[in-house]
Parts: structure tokens; C-alpha cells; sequence
């Protein structure tokens, strides 16, 4: 009698399970994004200083639930030599963030070359596609009306995946929670395409 309670208790609480990756180059504000996101999303939750940031080695992880779904955030480092090890995540993601610094036009070739190379690795093929014009919080930045076209330029690459570019502020929250929540109808829909990591529990 206990395993059925149990089984039924579990199947009401569980939350399915979703792995989305964030990526960017060094210095775009990908931990900064992945703090504010729990800030706004978990209750109690106090995020991180944001002087006290520094550039991600290796990976840091966080922890939502939000639309009724679990999404497990892993912020990768973006430093070129930790980039090679990205790869590595694809297969267990269900969709990708991916974070461009619009204060630093210096790097935004860059950061369009890396992700091509992201974009164009098989293991990613049909993931929803979130790009982030972060730092719109700094004078003189790139809009979206700027960043999109030049992350667009290889339309094919894309290809018919959700994909949507959007402007935000990591470090004012402006514009995370409403890009999490395209997300998860997103992955949702995906769903069939590439299943929770739970369901098979």
C-alpha cells in the first residue's frame, strides 16, 4: 500500500526534468544572467553580488521550476579554451541561451563566429534557440534591431528550430523572466523531439 501512495505522491509532484545550457563568450554576463534568473524565479532566493562575478571555469548550475516544468540551467564558461568543451552538453540539453554582450562591438564578430559553430553541431539540430542582447543597460549599446541581423546571417544554420533574439539587462533583470517563459512553451513543444531527462524514471 506504502508503493502506491508513494508512486502516486511522486507522479503529483515531479516536475519534468529540462537542461538548458548558457553560453557566450567571456565577459557577456552569462552568471550575472543565470543569477538574476533565479532571483526573480525562486522564492527567498538572494542572489549573488554582481561585483562579486567572475568569469566562469568550468560550469556553474541553477535550479527552476517554472510553467510546471524543471528547467536545470548550466552556464558554461566562454573563455576560448573552455569553449571546446560546450560539445560535451549538447546531447542532454533541450535548449540553448545564448548571451551576446551588445556593449562590445569589438567582439561581436566573435561571439557571431562562435556561434555559428554552435548552431551548425548536429547534436543541436531543432533545439529552441534563445539569443540574449545583454548590457542594454550600458549607453551606446546594440539594440536588437542591431544584433539580430547579424546573428542572422546564416539563417540556414538555424534552421526551422524555435529561435528568437531578444534584448535584456542581466544585471537590472529587464527582459530574463519573459525570455525563460518563451523558452518553456518552447521546450514544451519540443517535447516529443527531445523528452525530459526524467521520463524514463
Amino acid at each position: 500500500m506504502y508503493t502506491l501512495f508513494y508512486g502516486l505522491y511522486k507522479y503529483m509532484v515531479q516536475k519534468d526534468e529540462y537542461c538548458v545550457l548558457i553560453l557566450g563568450l567571456d565577459n557577456a554576463g552569462k552568471t550575472t544572467y543565470l543569477e538574476s534568473a533565479k532571483t526573480q524565479l525562486l522564492r527567498q532566493y538572494q542572489g549573488m553580488n554582481p561585483s562579486k562575478i567572475t568569469s566562469t571555469v568550468g560550469l556553474n548550475i541553477g535550479r527552476v521550476v517554472v510553467g510546471g516544468i524543471a528547467l536545470n540551467f548550466w552556464d558554461l564558461g566562454g573563455q576560448q579554451e573552455l569553449q571546446s568543451l560546450w560539445d560535451k552538453y549538447y546531447a542532454e540539453s533541450h535548449a540553448v541561451i545564448y548571451i551576446v554582450d551588445s556593449s562590445d562591438r569589438d567582439r561581436i564578430s566573435e561571439s557571431k563566429e562562435t556561434f555559428d559553430k554552435m548552431i551548425s553541431t548536429q547534436s543541436l539540430q531543432g533545439v529552441p534557440l534563445l539569443v540574449l542582447a545583454n548590457k542594454q543597460d550600458v549607453t551606446d549599446c546594440m539594440g536588437v534591431r542591431e544584433v539580430k541581423p547579424i546573428f542572422n546571417q546564416n539563417a540556414h544554420l538555424i534552421g526551422r528550430r524555435d529561435c528568437m533574439v531578444m534584448p535584456i539587462s542581466a544585471l537590472t533583470g529587464e527582459g530574463v523572466d519573459e525570455g525563460i517563459r518563451w523558452l518553456v512553451d518552447c521546450i514544451k513543444r519540443n517535447s516529443d523531439v527531445r523528452p525530459p531527462r526524467n521520463q524514463n524514471s
